[in-house]
């Protein structure tokens, strides 16, 4: 019976984490840009 690889299944957790954390700033990011800030009438920025 094969032993497991510990070393590749670590590896692919940190690479599995840093994707989802680089998506979660895209995501940030996209959310920043789509709504700028925009005055209103009454002078009040959003």
């Amino acid at each position: 019976m094969a032993k497991p690889n510990f070393d590749f299944v670590k590896r692919q957790k940190e690479l599995e984490k840093k994707k989802k954390k680089e998506e979660k700033m895209q995501r940030k990011q996209d959310k920043n840009s789509a709504h700028p800030m925009e005055e209103t009438g009454n002078g009040v920025v959003l």
